[in-house]
């Protein structure tokens, strides 16, 4: 018997850390090789670690709710079989060795600079070198420990050490703080003003996270978790990067309308699914993406790509995330097909099943705002795409018709956010217009579901 240790695995090329949703095993239990062990939650997608080994659960190291770096260890395994696993960390993850070897060469980076200071810094001593009762006595004196000359094996710092550095009255941190700060005033000015020009460089992008807001009573103070976080965090690029303009068009689909009811319960009875709008839109846009091929493309700094696939992101969102997963090759697929995935990615969504590879490969987005009644909206770029649609709410509305006749026709608006790097008004209007003449001529002969 031999314990192992189960490592935050890297769940994806960008994902550096990740959230303890919910351990699935408890301390005693016995667990087979690629078992799940507990649900992890990143800023990309939710997902389980795997066990690397056969055996019984020794120890839960890392707490439900508990955000981790890649390569922290999560729990032990006491493993069965006479046979020693392989023990590496690299083999049992998919750590970086940037990430594994992080530390030596950290190390490797401080040792040229001690050789430049007349006196020992405090931080070029890794904690991992102090026992934490020496920390922790050291923290309580408020004693530098690279002023202490150790008597341990290996030169190592002992908690009598500490003891004897401290009955002695030798200098705290503090006061050697405070006798350094001398020499700063005998350096030259020229030295001096660069040193403050640098550390205010340093300082200021770091002040602006940090100011608190005032919390009265009766706040609810809620945690922001990975996905909220990874929303932010593409939002507030997308809107720094991206020069938005905005277009609407109209669209009388009272067409599209009878020819879905009419059929609705039919297809919900054969394939067992619902017949949506959102899927006919879908499929108009593919048809117009085809003939307006440069909407279809994204900014490269240099050039812009335009993508021979038209993949579409729809958003689908749950209480208190929104994911965009991806429908590959919308303009290959049928009505059907396109309901079909919808629908798939709805339940996963709502399942937490939805995977990396579900989010990955859009090339335009499209999102059904009008599902919780929104009638106009601006959507916000999907970086690095070169446009968002908003399909609305279908309303029913006096409209003035043929021969200035008033009926009530089913409109929508359909709204373009677009990047103004890569998009002009004019070929965006044209294919909103061409969007519109696709929904507007929507019956059975000219747009079948099968």
């Amino acid at each position: 018997m031999t314990i192992q240790n189960i490592v935050m695995p890297q769940l994806g090329e960008s994902v550096t850390e990740g959230k303890i949703e919910r351990w699935l095993v408890q301390v005693g239990d016995k667990v087979n090789k690629y078992d799940p062990l507990a649900e992890v939650t990143t800023d990309k997608v939710n997902a389980e670690i795997p066990s690397s080994f056969a055996g019984v659960i020794t120890e839960l190291i890392a707490n439900e709710g508990e955000t981790l770096p890649v390569g922290a260890v999560v729990c032990a395994i006491e493993v069965e079989g006479s046979e020693m696993p392989p023990a590496p960390v690299e083999k049992s993850s998919n750590v970086s060795s940037a990430i594994l070897n992080a530390g030596s060469q950290k190390k490797e980076e401080d040792k040229p600079a001690a050789k430049k200071e007349d006196k020992p810094v405090r931080t070029e001593r890794k904690p991992g070198r102090f026992s934490p009762a020496v920390l922790a006595l050291a923290n309580e004196h408020d004693v530098d420990l690279a002023q202490i000359t150790g008597t341990g094996v290996g030169n190592r710092i002992t908690r009598k050490d500490v003891e004897a550095y401290v009955a002695a009255g030798k200098p705290t941190s503090q006061d050697i703080s405070n006798d350094e700060q001398p020499t700063a005033f005998a350096e030259p000015k020229q030295e001096a003003s660069a040193q403050a020009s640098t550390q205010g460089a340093t300082q200021a992008p770091a002040s602006q996270p940090k100011q608190e807001v005032p919390v009265a009573a009766g706040d609810i103070e809620i945690p922001v978790t990975q996905v909220r976080k990874a929303i932010a965090k593409n939002m507030l690029r997308s809107t720094h990067e991206i020069p938005h303009a905005w277009m609407m068009m109209e669209v009388d689909v009272t067409e599209l309308v009878e020819y879905r009811d009419s059929i609705k319960e039919d297809f919900k009875k054969k394939e067992g699914f619902n017949l949506t709008y959102f899927a006919f839109f879908l499929k108009a846009v593919s048809q117009a993406l085809k003939e307006f091929p440069i909407i279809n493309s994204v900014w490269a700094e240099d050039k812009i790509i335009q993508k021979k696939d038209i993949n579409l992101s729809i958003a689908v969102a749950t209480d208190d995330a929104l994911f965009v997963p991806v429908i590959k090759n919308v303009d290959e697929k049928s009505i059907k097909g396109i309901a079909k995935e919808i629908h798939e990615y709805a339940h996963l969504v709502r399942n937490g099943k939805l995977k990396l590879e579900h989010m990955q490969g859009g090339t335009f987005t499209v999102n059904n705002t009008g599902s919780f009644g929104s009638v106009q909206s601006m959507g916000i770029i999907n970086h690095p795409q070169a446009a968002i649609l908003q399909v609305e709410s279908i309303v029913k509305r006096p409209v003035i018709v043929q021969g200035n006749m008033i009926a009530p026709r089913s409109m929508v608006n359909l709204c373009l956010s677009l990047d103004h790097r890569i998009l002009d008004g004019m070929i965006c209007g044209k294919f909103l217009s061409r969007v519109k003449e696709i929904l507007e001529n929507v019956d059975k002969e000219k747009m079948s579901v099968y």
